[in-house]
């Protein structure tokens, strides 16, 4: 999930606590850590309609999770997501957040630390439970040199393993992030390239902003579907400043200066991007703006997190636009294009600012160039999967990969 950059923990404020720092280089501590934290809250679950029975239930909780049903079940039917026990469970975590995530980069480095898992397979940060535990590993990271950044989470995916619960964290978003969520967290159980981060939270972003236009506009909320709308496009504009300062200082990096030449560029560098933010910022009067996100530090872990679920993301929308928005053959395409190699991914969909422009100038018409049977063989079921339930999309999405 996308980090909430309005409401970062700033490192340098906190006190850590020095006994975890005893089991920091020891794997086996924090999959103990990792695996107990998430028990405890599979061991938690409520059925979302036992909750809304009970009398105890605030009549506030009690109408989120009713529309938490509405929004599972047009994940479903309507976007042809996993229908299975996701979200139909709920538990009260009683702290703001579910997890921390630590993102690290070296001072003098635009690329991402990566931690490599059984599963999950490598990926650009490592998550915490507890908040103490994330800053106590951010603070070890920065000893050893390295710039960091931590990231609270509203929520996360087992990638179906596991039926995720919907956690109390989710229940202060508003209507558009809440579904959305549920859409982005849902689309990791469709597509999942074990070790490329990029890829796979640029996919399931464009699923959650194609869901969430749907789910409005079935709603006929047009006016909160313009404020998402609008909020995207600045997030969009505001990623591509990031991207743009992130390949000037990896060519600084690159140029093999001392170590004060480039303290001293990266710090420019980090002031050219607030500037420009600023003119940016002064034609929005109004509505959504990352304004906290640009004021407080800045360095090479905060950037690679951003770019982490935004890099790849132009490429998947134009994917999706050139099978005219049809979600199931969205969904296989993308899982062919993921038994790919790492480059051909990203000279379909993850390439530069334009992932549609640089594939093809690499030669690559388009991410379907590596299914190109998938638009053809699509065309003859469209209309049939789309009047149908996500149930038959599902056999026949098994039997045309058979």
């Amino acid at each position: 999930m996308l980090p909430e950059a309005s409401r970062l923990p700033v490192l340098r404020l906190l006190r850590l606590a020095g006994a975890g720092l005893a089991c920091l280089s020891l794997s086996g501590c924090y999959l103990a850590h990792v695996s107990g934290g998430h028990m405890a809250l599979m061991d938690a679950r409520q059925p979302i309609a036992q909750v809304m029975a009970s009398p105890d239930t605030p009549t506030a909780l009690r109408e989120r999770l009713a529309y938490v049903g509405e929004v599972r079940r047009f994940a479903s039917d309507a976007l042809a997501l996993p229908d299975n026990g996701s979200f139909t469970t709920f538990v009260e975590l009683g702290r703001p957040y579910v997890a921390w995530n630590v993102f690290a980069a070296r001072e003098f480095s635009v690329e991402p630390r990566r931690w490599c898992f059984l599963v999950a397979g490598c990926v650009n940060y490592r998550g915490y439970f507890e908040q103490d535990r994330a800053l106590d590993y951010a603070r070890h990271l920065e000893r050893e040199g390295y710039d960091v950044y931590v990231a609270p989470v509203a929520a996360y995916s087992t990638l179906g393993h596991f039926d995720d619960p919907v956690l109390s964290t989710m229940m202060t978003l508003g209507d558009a992030e809440l579904a959305g969520l549920v859409f982005h967290e849902l689309a990791h159980q469709v597509a999942y390239v074990p070790g490329d981060s990029a890829f796979n939270e640029a996919f399931a972003t464009a699923v959650e902003m194609e869901g969430v236009r749907r789910w409005l506009d079935r709603l006929g909320r047009a006016g909160e579907l313009a404020a998402y709308r609008q909020a995207r496009e600045r997030l969009f504009a505001v990623t591509e400043l990031i991207e743009a300062t992130r390949g000037r200082l990896g060519g600084i990096y690159a140029s093999g200066s001392g170590a004060r030449t480039l303290r001293e560029a990266k710090a420019a560098e980090f002031e050219r991007l607030r500037e420009e933010y600023r003119r940016l910022r002064a034609g929005w009067t109004d509505g959504a703006n990352y304004d906290r996100l640009l004021a407080t530090d800045l360095n090479n872990a905060r950037l690679a997190a951003t770019s982490t679920y935004h890099q790849c993301l132009p490429g998947f929308t134009a994917m999706l636009a050139e099978l005219d928005g049809y979600l199931q053959g969205f969904y296989r395409a993308v899982r062919r294009l993921g038994r790919r190699d790492a480059a051909e991914r990203e000279a379909a969909v993850c390439r530069g600012p334009s992932a549609a422009g640089a594939a093809a100038e690499a030669g690559v018409v388009g991410a379907l160039a590596f299914a190109p049977e998938v638009a053809r063989d699509d065309a003859a079921q469209r209309v049939r999967l789309d009047a149908e339930p996500a149930e038959a999309a599902s056999r026949a999405d098994a039997v045309h990969g058979q």
